[in-house]
């Protein structure tokens, strides 16, 4: 497969702080149009590798691509491609939801007609236009992540970053943005890559998925492979099965390969 049919690859990729190795050895090829997911408990390295893949954070070593660009090299090609929705991201709360989306469309040099546009599909889509001029501090948290869901899609990014994207949203909420991300995914051939501890929105979203655990990538496949690699009867008893340590990873490591 062509670099030109793969949205991201990396080799060996690696990042450590000081003696803890975060990621260890990060082989991975991601197709394009991929709704991928990486899951894993807290601390298996999921935010570390998103933030590498996005350009945010250098790799202690090993190497990365993201569209056939190089992560280190190749930032801001990579920025003008890409979305990136972090777990803790940051709002202005004295402006409105419109104001708001305005500021990160200048920021992503969208044009301004295009970029209305945009704005208004959004909220739209995600139910806030009645509420669009109301100053972002009077939202419930889950309103505030629907805006921040739209900023990131806001430039029509080719790949996007969703790092928990369902972690503060009510269960309506929730299948509003699962359902968003399969259908962009359908329409519009955009990869979404995901890190997420929760196996039902993996399952459900996800066509691909890597599971991380103690930084080291030790199975990948769809989530019914997933199933019959680490046994149990879903997602959720596998995944089980592998955090609390009842199957050998070294043999999903040798199945990998």
């Amino acid at each position: 497969m062509s670099k030109y049919n793969i949205s991201i690859k990396t080799s060996s990729l690696t990042k450590d702080f000081g003696s803890v190795h975060a990621v260890r050895d990060l082989d991975l090829e991601i197709p394009v149009g991929t709704r991928f997911g990486f899951l894993g408990p807290n601390g298996a390295g999921k935010t570390t590798t998103v933030r590498m893949l996005s350009g945010l954070l250098k790799p202690t070593s090993g190497q990365a691509s993201v569209f056939g660009m190089n992560v280190l090299t190749q930032q801001d090609e990579i920025k003008a491609l890409t979305g990136m929705l972090p777990e803790t991201p940051g709002l202005y709360s004295k402006l409105s939801a419109v104001e708001f989306l305005e500021f990160i469309g200048a920021l992503n040099e969208v044009d301004e007609q295009r970029l209305y546009r945009r704005i208004d599909s959004l909220l739209a889509i995600l139910g806030l236009e009645e509420r669009q001029e109301n100053l972002l501090e009077s939202y419930s948290s889950g309103m505030k992540q629907k805006v921040l869901i739209a900023a990131t899609l806001l430039h029509d990014p080719k790949l996007v970053f969703l790092d928990e994207p369902t972690s503060r949203l009510d269960p309506s909420a929730s299948i509003l943005v699962k359902d968003l991300i399969l259908a962009l995914a359908r329409e519009t051939g955009t990869t979404f890559v995901l890190s997420t501890h929760q196996t039902a929105l993996a399952e459900e979203v996800c066509d691909m998925i890597g599971l991380l655990i103690g930084g080291r990538l030790v199975a990948t496949g769809s989530p019914q492979e997933i199933v019959e690699s680490a046994g149990g009867n879903d997602l959720e008893e596998a995944y089980l099965n592998l955090v609390g340590g009842r199957i050998d990873s070294e043999k999903l490591l040798t199945w990998r390969s």
